[in-house]
């Protein structure tokens, strides 16, 4: 496994679940960095006491938010990748070299998890998730001209010079909430980066309400919105 590499994980109440992913993920990169996003449970004291290094909001700022702050951390440690992860125990962590390696063996510079390419696995995804995910790859497909197959999927690896072109710029208040991700996807496809999708699984645990369970409408548009921006110039 590469050196210089570290683990983002958002998180906003995730107590029982978060010291499980940090404990999983540990074993594949240089450092895990847990952004507690104004939880209000035990989530930082429980990511710590698993060996993560903890940044906490003292209000909910967004997911955006939370992970530029991990960026921020990761760009002034000198990290050269950066792997993107839920904190609610969705992802396979077992799953992170097929992220990693492109990046280090073929020279990939963003490598996107799809849950529809051949040998991922989905379980118990939400049926308006399932065809809210459809629509929106079958338009970034559109919008960019990249094959993309899951668009939407929060886990994903990149090198850390990516930010160092001033035309993705993360400093923006506009992608605080689910913007951000999108946005990063949509502009290093659209300046030329080599971007690959690999097959990852992704398990949804029914009944929970985690970072990652999104209000219908609201959060989609939050999604949506960068590549319409984008698209027509509204913003850079």
């Amino acid at each position: 496994m590469a050196k210089e590499t570290i683990l983002l994980l958002p998180a906003l109440n995730e107590e029982g679940k978060i010291g499980r992913v940090v404990a999983k993920t540990k074993g594949f990169v240089d450092e895990v960095l847990v952004i507690d996003d104004g939880s209000t449970d035990n989530t930082a004291r429980e990511a710590e006491g698993e060996g993560a290094k903890v940044i906490k909001h003292r209000v909910n700022m967004g997911a955006g938010a939370a992970i530029r702050s991990g960026m921020e951390h990761a760009l002034s440690q000198g990290y050269e990748i950066i792997v993107i992860m839920g904190g609610d125990d969705q992802d396979m962590a077992n799953e992170m070299p097929r992220l990693i390696d492109p990046i280090i063996n073929e020279g990939y510079d963003f490598v996107q998890g799809s849950r529809r390419l051949h040998g991922k696995r989905t379980v118990n995804m939400p049926f308006f998730r399932r065809i809210t995910t459809k629509v929106y790859s079958l338009l970034f497909r559109l919008l960019t001209g990249f094959p993309a197959t899951d668009g939407t999927n929060g886990y994903r690896a990149m090198k850390s010079s990516l930010f160092k072109d001033k035309r993705i710029d993360l400093n923006q208040d506009w992608l605080n909430r689910y913007e951000l991700e999108p946005y990063i996807f949509y502009k290093v496809v659209k300046l030329g980066y080599r971007v690959k999708e690999v097959p990852v699984t992704k398990i949804y645990h029914q009944g929970d309400v985690g970072y990652t369970k999104m209000v219908p409408i609201l959060d989609w548009w939050s999604i949506l919105r960068p590549l319409i921006y984008l698209k027509f110039g509204i913003k850079r």
